[in-house]
């Protein structure tokens, strides 16, 4: 198959997963735990699909805790996304240097 149909594909099943909800609840949901549920959603996807890119990412389960405890401290003080980034990117670098020529 061409790319043109792989575009065509994946731009129908997009376009189908956002409307079906829309199609589906024509009124307000007014059951409590429902909306509740819905409200957590989207924390509850991202968590489950961040994790474990974390934890893989670095080929060592060391330097990715390294990174993700200097990540979670930094968050836990309302530091900046970048800088929480960027500072949890050095931590791990800076734990796979040492454990390279320390260990």
């Amino acid at each position: 198959m061409s790319i043109v149909m792989y575009i065509a594909v994946m731009a129908c099943v997009t376009y189908l997963i956002r409307m079906i909800p829309f199609a589906a609840f024509r009124k307000q949901i007014k059951s409590r735990f429902f909306r509740s549920f819905l409200y957590y959603v989207p924390y509850a996807v991202l968590t489950a699909m961040t994790i474990p890119a974390i934890f893989y990412s670095t080929g060592s389960m060391t330097t990715a805790a390294f990174g993700t405890a200097v990540a979670v401290i930094l968050a836990y003080f309302d530091m900046p996304l970048i800088v929480v980034a960027l500072a949890a990117s050095a931590a791990a670098f800076a734990a796979g240097f040492f454990m390279q020529f320390f260990a």
